[in-house]
């Protein structure tokens, strides 16, 4: 039996660590070939394209063409519709003559899963279709198989007769196609021959492309979804990588899958997708989010404008050679100061410098509730450290929290007790203070000098806080992180950024993007966020703490509440996502670091929840199949009585706990 070990592969081949992007320092969109979809152009000297997909029926035409006229009106540049089976392929056509007969000229893609028939009879009909490797030809069944080189090779070529077929309806057509992998979709003989790895992914899509590359058909975009978003990241970089060494450079089509709805799917799908935009890898996106499609629009539009002007931008250190394999996680090696660095969680550090900290009350906004009559405060993701600048607190601080004080005002504290300073870099070198032994120092990648790295090396007492105002700012604290592992410097780094003039919306977007991409590469022990005091009435730090605690869950680097992984819907959904969805948060929400997954049907689930601790899956009309894990529990059960058969499962495992308001 063969079993590939992808890490070994990838620990091997040193040349693939350094090619997924054009640069880590100076931002430049990686070059794809150029493929039409109908009128618009994916790849090569286009921007980034915004795309999404109907929840409607797909036999409901009327439904359909309504939905698809919101999304256009929305911004939406390609419309993706599901084709289940040869009929609803067949409606394809009729959905299509009506929004041309709108005025409407939007290409639309036909979505394939376990129906090469119907893929057969959508190429002829609309723009692109896209399917899956995982399942277009294979089943899943979760059973390991074991192979020899010969055996493998025979299903490859059972692969290519099945395959051939739509590739040559495509190319006659002129018809585009989207191979995309999904995470939690790999087949069984790829789970069986290449193990649960980005690896794993890549090489399920590759086996189709070459297919293609042999029929001379080119007209292809690629996908490496998941939910995981460590996982999705380094699947595309390694597909990048694997491409290059092929000579291949087809579009990538980026997605965080099953992100869910609300905060929660706009900071997973940010943090998945904007650190491949960061690295200026990307050529579509969609935004899944369990909400009417036309709500993913603005939020893949404020992702793809914010790198319209991205270059040019302030120099950064080139860097030669890529300290660390960004196709496997592995977090930066630090000290342990106080709870920060080491094997801790990232920590948060709330502003309230400006806030009003008169009463007990204030400290509510970042997790922590006083009871007057006991003297006791509780906690619920609470803000483990206070940054206070120069503004002293009218009462005694929780003693599970410390304030951090300006330098200068620290020093004329009376009473310095639990307090830590923040030094600059002027105040560090001096080092006149012989007080201070645990600190904070801020420090840019411009001010790290030979003077810094020297006595950084002789101090294990000094957390940095790491701050930019590059507008390639993530690109610049990734050097610095280069920098300390070049060094041999160990202190800890808790990230800084601030923001000033941004809305609402990009709030919720900007920092999932800016912390968690170094989050994923391991960089990072935790997370501080200023806004600019004009922000403060729109963006409160009630807000600003539970996004950062949500980016922290999202980076999977520190889970604090229950993870939903829930899918978007299309015309496939046998139950009403949302209104499930809520109903299950309801019920669950308090349930810290469950996984449980909420999947419409059995195409995204049971595979797509991939490492959910339950699933909640779509089995016929008004019948759920409930997991634990990947193993089927109870089949078929009435809707009415699922979601508390789901908490009955919780509770035989002994994960539940009653509501703290019970």
């Amino acid at each position: 039996m063969i079993m590939f070990d992808a890490k070994v592969l990838l620990t091997n081949n040193v040349s693939a660590l350094k090619e997924y992007c054009n640069s880590l320092t100076a931002y430049s969109r990686f070059k794809t070939r150029e493929v039409m979809v109908g009128n618009v152009g994916i790849g090569g000297n286009n921007p980034v394209r915004v795309q999404s997909m109907t929840t409607t029926d797909t036999m409901d035409t009327k439904a359909t063409v309504d939905e698809s006229i919101r999304m256009i009106e929305a911004g939406c540049e390609i419309v993706r519709i599901t084709a289940p089976s040869l009929k609803e392929a067949k409606n394809l056509e009729v959905i299509k003559k009506e929004l041309r007969a709108a005025g409407f000229d939007t290409p639309l893609v036909a979505d394939i899963h376990f129906t090469p028939n119907a893929a057969e009879m959508a190429a002829r009909l609309v723009e692109k279709v896209r399917i899956n490797p995982g399942n277009y030809i294979d089943r899943k069944k979760f059973e390991f198989i074991e192979y020899n080189d010969a055996e493998y090779a025979a299903e490859v070529e059972r692969i290519r007769k099945r395959f051939t077929p739509l590739v040559r309806i495509c190319k006659e057509y002129g018809t585009a196609m989207r191979i995309g992998t999904n995470h939690g979709s790999l087949s069984d003989r790829i789970m069986s021959y290449f193990g649960d790895t980005p690896f794993g992914m890549v090489e399920s899509a590759l086996e189709f492309v070459r297919i293609c590359r042999d029929e001379n058909f080119h007209n292809i975009v690629l996908s490496m979804k998941a939910s995981n978003t460590q996982v999705m990241v380094e699947a595309y970089r390694l597909l990048i990588s694997k491409m290059k060494e092929e000579g291949m450079n087809y579009p990538l089509h980026l997605g965080v899958t099953e992100a869910g709805d609300g905060e929660d799917g706009r900071i997973k799908s940010a943090l998945g997708i904007g650190t491949l935009l960061e690295d200026g890898l990307g050529d579509t996106i969609r935004v899944s989010l369990t909400e009417d499609s036309e709500y993913e629009i603005p939020v893949a539009r404020t992702l793809a404008d914010r790198y319209v002007k991205r270059a040019p931008h302030p120099p950064i250190e080139p860097i030669e050679v890529n300290p660390i394999n960004p196709f496997s996680y592995n977090k930066r090696e630090s000290l342990q100061v106080l709870n920060i660095g080491n094997k801790s969680v990232p920590v948060v550090i709330a502003d309230l410098s400006k806030s009003d900290l008169s009463t007990h009350g204030s400290l509510l906004q970042v997790g922590y509730t006083y009871d007057e009559q006991s003297d006791k405060w509780t906690m619920n993701n609470a803000a483990d450290y206070l940054y206070l600048g120069e503004n002293s607190p009218g009462f005694d601080l929780p003693v599970s929290t410390r304030p951090i004080f300006d330098y200068e005002y620290w020093r004329q504290l009376p009473n310095k007790g639990r307090s830590l300073p923040l030094l600059n870099k002027k105040q560090y070198l001096d080092g006149k203070n012989p007080e201070i032994l645990f600190k904070f120092v801020r420090l840019s990648l411009p001010e790290l000098d030979d003077f810094v790295l020297e006595k950084l090396t002789d101090d294990k007492y000094a957390v940095i806080i790491l701050t930019t105002d590059n507008a390639h700012g993530l690109a610049e604290q990734r050097r610095f992180f280069f920098k300390l592992i070049e060094e041999d410097i160990q202190n800890p780094v808790v990230i800084q950024r601030n923001y000033s003039g941004i809305t609402a919306e990009q709030f919720l977007i900007y920092p999932s993007t800016d912390f968690g991409g170094l989050f994923i590469d391991g960089f990072g022990d935790g997370v501080f966020l200023v806004l600019d005091p004009e922000l403060r009435d729109e963006i409160n730090t009630e807000t600003v703490n539970r996004v950062l605690f949500g980016i922290l869950q999202a980076a999977r680097v520190r889970i604090s509440k229950t993870e939903y992984i829930a899918c978007p819907s299309c015309g496939r959904t046998l139950f009403n996502l949302q209104k499930t969805t809520e109903m299950i948060r309801n019920r669950t929400s308090h349930l810290k670091g469950v996984k449980i997954a909420i999947m419409g049907c059995i195409v995204n689930g049971p595979g797509e929840m991939a490492d959910a601790d339950y699933g909640y899956v779509g089995s016929g009309p008004g019948k759920i199949t409930l997991y634990r894990g990947k193993q089927i529990v109870t089949k078929s059960i009435d809707a009415k009585f699922a979601v508390d058969r789901l908490i009955d499962l919780i509770r035989e495992d002994g994960k539940w706990v009653e509501p703290a308001n019970n």
